[in-house]
């Protein structure tokens, strides 16, 4: 099924600007790695991925308001009830007599191939089917799709007007997605005013990626919002808590800096680990460092080696920790090979 695409480049030019303009932004910390070159150094995607690189909600999770449905709807309680077969039989004879919820229904079987085989180009047309009466998941979807050009032909004015009908009504990775397209179009400060209401919309859901979003909007005073470090603060941690690594590596820094509330050298190196372990490198690597300095835990050269190993592996170089490396002997070197071996 076509997922969310949208970038965040625009959104990082917006930022850029603003920058320039603020003399006393402070930059953020930069999570990601840069391709396997240097390590830590300032990169050019400090912002989230996609809303939606998640993955898929099970079918049992899935709300019926999304496909404009009750509950009591038949069709959906087959899918929901994993009998996607049925649900799609069901769905189908409703969807052909033109019913909006059963045409969104059908779609989302037919892009995620669930008991049927997977069929994008037939899911575009009963999107944009349910997208002409209304339901905001088709507009959504189908808005998608329209970027894409894929299986429909590319048309980026439609999709905008798709996205944008699909957020007002309150569909949350619309409204991200949309903030997306109004930072694209105007890259500059008052894009990023333009898109900071859908972007804020979406993170009162809960939608990690607009956490991080607005986190990234306060800390640098952009968009129209003043800088306000305890605000950006509390939506890093509202998005790290849901697993979000980039705002989990961003959270330690400032934690371990005292940066929008009081110094925490513990739970910064805490929200570290986590987002090492759970495979972020760059994350790795400043474990790596934590624990050589210890920095909110007791100093560990073997594990400060090994998680610079596992780093190293997945192609990030930091000559600081090389020079750290080659400083140990024999037995030590031994050891963190050893640790490395068995880390996450």
């Amino acid at each position: 099924m076509l997922r969310r695409t949208i970038l965040f480049h625009a959104f990082l030019a917006a930022l850029a600007v603003q920058a320039v303009a603020a003399e006393n932004t402070v930059p953020l910390p930069q999570p990601k790695p840069d391709g396997g070159a240097h390590a830590d150094k300032p990169i050019d995607t400090p912002l989230p991925q996609p809303a939606t690189t998640a993955p898929l909600p099970s079918a049992d999770a899935i709300n019926p308001e999304r496909f404009g449905a009750k509950p009591s709807d038949p069709a959906y309680g087959a899918f929901q009830r994993g009998l996607y077969k049925t649900a799609y039989n069901l769905a189908l004879v409703r969807a052909r007599n033109g019913d909006p919820a059963a045409q969104t229904l059908a779609a989302e079987i037919l892009s995620r191939g669930l008991g049927v085989p997977l069929n994008a180009a037939e899911a575009a047309k009963w999107y944009a089917l349910a997208a002409e009466q209304g339901i905001p998941e088709s507009q959504f979807q189908y808005a998608l799709m329209l970027l894409d050009g894929r299986y429909v032909k590319k048309d980026e004015k439609e999709a905008y007007a798709l996205m944008q009908s699909a957020a007002e009504a309150g569909n949350r990775l619309a409204q991200f997605n949309f903030a997306q397209l109004l930072v694209k179009q105007d890259p500059g400060d008052a894009g990023l005013a333009k898109a900071a209401s859908y972007y804020e919309r979406a993170a009162a859901t809960g939608l990690a990626d607009a956490q991080y979003a607005m986190a990234q909007i306060y800390a640098n005073g952009a968009g129209g919002k003043p800088r306000d470090d305890v605000q950006a603060r509390g939506l890093l941690a509202q998005a790290a808590r849901q697993n979000y690594d980039t705002a989990q590596i961003d959270l330690a820094a400032w934690m371990i800096e005292g940066r929008g509330g009081p110094r925490d050298l513990k739970s910064g190196f805490g929200w570290m680990k986590q987002a090492a372990e759970g495979g972020n490198v760059a994350a790795q690597n400043r474990l790596a460092k934590l624990y050589m300095e210890g920095i909110g835990t007791d100093p560990d050269l073997i594990l400060a080696g090994a998680w610079y190993i596992v780093a190293r592996r997945a192609g990030l170089i930091d000559p600081r920790m090389d020079d750290f490396l080659q400083g140990l002997d024999d037995d030590q070197t031994k050891q963190i090979l050893q640790k490395a071996n068995r880390l996450p």
